[in-house]
């Protein structure tokens, strides 16, 4: 790590105690910037990085609802909005167990590169709970989602922060929080969230949008290599609304992805796996992955084990944080794998990093590769304000043009960075720069 940013990591450290996530995301970001700091000492100057890693607000708040039975529960709500320099606040929403206040952190901080790399002028944020939605009624669930928005909409707005699903918050749990906060404000803001349904405001390809981002992202690494998914195998950690839209899109570029997973385990189907089959056992009957293996000749499920352990060309990790670890990528690397894209957060652990980029693997890191979400809630965002209504095709299109110009702003700033092929270093170094001159220009704020 450049020394100058040493001393920012070690404040970081000292300041933000067991937020192990939040300090992995941080040294992942510093790890790489030292030339740009060294190219752009106004940067240093008007502390920029110090800036960048100390939220500009964290909120956190009570979440008291009543199940089915009548029993009280206390959950606890996040927001972090972490940097405006760019636009308001974007990012998701998750809810789950593991959710603590330093989840949320590296999540946001993340989010403030990846929406940079996009192009569009959003900042970063990111929110949640510790409330899991798993085997709750529709109601329970309703009710979990008013209590909490009744906190939360003191905080959001289509031009202050604008949240959008994650883990935990799909189409069901938006629908309850938009209700919730149309309800109380008395107004159809329709911006101030994304990611909602087609009948009341939302975009086409947004539920779409992250899994085939990060296919359209993989094929621009694989094009620049002579390459391309057609014809190749590929393994999607995940069995959720990203992995299931990857699964999708690299089937539509000529790849076939031959697993997929959840917590309990892995599915091998070398045939192919069935969309439709995925589809109805994920997202209609909302069952477990070994109920695909009960249907689908020829597979089979593994509990536990290690999905990376299935032989593939691609992988891409689509689940959740440090799912991809230093074994695992050297089970890739063996083999055969030449590229990797992450569909989830920052799903890759630095020593499988290592491990990749050493052996020569194409590795898109998340702020890159899944920007594809976002990037479809920003034109979300401007549909809305026009009260305008896309097409597939058309929202689709743009989709793709927004993730190919994010792989030539990484590939070029790598190149220009000394570092040609480090996504890493090119993500970074783009995403910090775009951050840096929009806080210069606005002054110390």
């Amino acid at each position: 790590m450049h020394e100058a940013l040493q001393a920012v990591y070690e404040r970081v450290l000292s300041r933000n105690p067991g937020e192990t996530e939040f300090h992995q995301a941080v040294r992942e970001v510093l790890d790489s910037i030292g030339p740009a700091v060294d190219k752009h000492p106004e940067y240093a100057d008007a502390r920029i990085v110090e800036r960048i890693c100390e939220p500009e607000r964290q909120i956190i708040f009570r979440v008291p609802w009543e199940d089915d039975h009548g029993g009280i529960h206390i959950n606890r709500g996040f927001r972090v909005e972490f940097n405006s320099a760019l636009g308001p606040y974007k990012g998701g929403l998750r809810f789950h167990p593991s959710v603590l206040l330093g989840t949320v952190k590296f999540l946001g901080f993340e989010q403030v590169f990846k929406n940079a790399l996009t192009g569009l002028p959003i900042g970063g944020g990111k929110g949640g709970s510790d409330f899991d939605p798993r085997g709750r009624s529709d109601r329970e669930v309703m009710r979990f989602c008013q209590s909490f928005m009744l906190e939360l909409y003191r905080h959001i707005g289509e031009y202050t922060d604008v949240p959008a699903g994650d883990m935990g918050v799909g189409g069901r749990e938006l629908g309850y929080l938009f209700g919730q906060y149309k309800r109380i404000t008395n107004r159809y803001e329709s911006a101030v969230l994304t990611g909602k349904g087609l009948i009341y405001g939302g975009a086409q390809v947004r539920r779409e949008a992250t899994g085939y981002g990060s296919a359209f992202f993989v094929e621009e690494m694989l094009q620049v290599r002579g390459d391309s998914l057609a014809g190749k195998d590929v393994v999607v950690s995940g069995s959720g609304n990203v992995a299931i839209y990857t699964v999708e899109k690299v089937h539509q570029l000529g790849g076939r992805v031959v697993a997929c997973s959840d917590s309990d385990g892995f599915v091998h189907d070398p045939s192919g796996i069935d969309l439709d089959l995925l589809k109805d056992v994920k997202e209609v009957r909302r069952e477990r992955i070994r109920a695909y293996a009960d249907k689908a000749p020829g597979a089979t499920f593994v509990e536990g084990g290690s999905i990376w352990e299935v032989p593939c060309r691609v992988a891409l990790p689509s689940a959740t944080q440090n799912e991809l670890d230093a074994a695992g990528a050297a089970a890739l690397v063996r083999n055969g794998c030449v590229a990797v894209g992450e569909g989830a957060n920052m799903p890759t652990t630095p020593g499988a990093v290592r491990v990749l980029l050493e052996a020569g693997v194409a590795f898109g890191p998340g702020k890159a590769a899944n920007a594809g979400g976002v990037a479809a809630s920003a034109l979300e965002m401007q549909q809305n304000a026009s009260r305008d209504s896309w097409t597939f095709e058309y929202s689709e299109a743009r989709l793709r043009e927004i993730m190919r110009d994010i792989h030539a702003r990484c590939h070029a700033t790598a190149e220009e960075y000394g570092v040609p092929g480090n996504y890493v270093a090119g993500a970074n170094i783009a995403g910090y720069a775009r951050v840096a001159e929009a806080m210069l220009a606005l002054g110390l704020i």
